[in-house]
């Protein structure tokens, strides 16, 4: 198989995809601040300019902004262009019937007929139960309103069930997208790696470059560069950037070694995990294009090791 591309139950995906909820979101990313649609729309075209043609987004992200600037941007290539997003199970939100016209709404902002795979954002059920999402999920694929079925942020307890129930209506479970990077493997830990191994589940790594601490970008010395939210968050303090600062040293000397950047360096440790397709985001068309260079080449499995063993120090 390719190394730029991976099977994904009944579709073949690139082996690293684009991440959107920056696109419109003015909340979290400050969307209309230093970058807008112009600055995305030039990230679209470069990311897909450089075969990362899978892109993730949600109805929330910008509440529904995300799906409509993919959608504008849509009609504007000929490439071909895959196109995940989500359900957010609501407490208002009862039956069948919801998660329809929800997949009617995001198809109408895409201004596309299908989507290659619609995941559940998160593991609430409420009223509706997991069973009939589930049904209601495999209805939407014999109706041919989406082509692959997923879930988010789900345990190994939780994806089993959901594996479960759609597996009544021979309808596989294709991915289970999770934070996932050098900087947070929890999911090693805590059995969503193995069990998605087990039944044939491929991870989305969202947040794979750690909200940008594995770029480089970020060191004791060069506070000054930390903004907005992270100020808030530990991580990003100079005793949270001294501690992780073998791990960038690290990233650095492999990049220069396969003459890549830190960032690519990072993705391809996540590529190599196998069945592992991250999804970092990208507000611009140099982050685009740095972020499809992943693609395309392999750490070696003795750099694999290492900066596995220096990450969970």
């Amino acid at each position: 198989m390719e190394i730029t591309k991976l099977s994904v139950s009944n579709i073949s995906l690139p082996t690293l995809g684009i991440g959107t909820w920056a696109w419109g979101d003015r909340l979290f990313w400050g969307y209309g601040s230093d970058y807008g649609e112009v600055e995305v729309q030039k990230a679209f075209e470069a990311a897909v300019a450089n075969g990362a043609t899978f892109f993730d987004t949600a109805e929330v992200y910008g509440l529904g902004e995300s799906e409509r600037l993919l959608g504008q941007f849509l009609k504007q290539t000929t490439q071909p262009v895959q196109i995940a997003t989500k359900y957010f199970p609501l407490p208002w939100r009862f039956g069948k019937q919801a998660v329809a016209d929800a997949l009617t709404n995001s198809l109408e902002r895409l201004g596309i007929e299908q989507v290659a795979l619609y995941q559940v954002h998160m593991p609430f059920d409420f009223l509706m139960g997991q069973s009939n999402l589930m049904a209601a999920l495999a209805e939407e694929v014999k109706e041919g309103r989406i082509l692959t079925v997923g879930v988010s942020n789900y345990s190994a307890e939780q994806m089993e069930q959901a594996h479960e129930f759609l597996a009544k209506y021979d309808v596989p479970l294709a991915v289970n997208q999770v934070r996932y990077s050098l900087l947070t493997r929890q999911v090693e830990r805590n059995g969503i790696i193995e069990k998605a191994r087990e039944l044939g589940v491929t991870i989305l790594a969202y947040s794979p470059l750690a909200q940008g601490l594995l770029t480089g970008k970020y060191s004791p010395d060069r506070q000054e560069r930390v903004t907005g939210a992270r100020k808030l968050d530990p991580k990003f303090s100079v005793s949270g950037l001294s501690k992780i600062e073998p791990i960038i040293s690290q990233l650095k000397k492999l990049g220069e070694k396969y003459q890549k950047t830190s960032t690519q360096v990072a993705l391809n440790w996540l590529i190599a995990q196998g069945n592992v397709i991250p999804i970092p985001g990208a507000k611009n068309a140099k982050q685009a294009a740095e972020n499809a260079g992943a693609m395309g080449w392999q750490l070696s499995p003795e750099d694999v090791q290492q900066l596995s063993q220096l990450s969970n120090d």
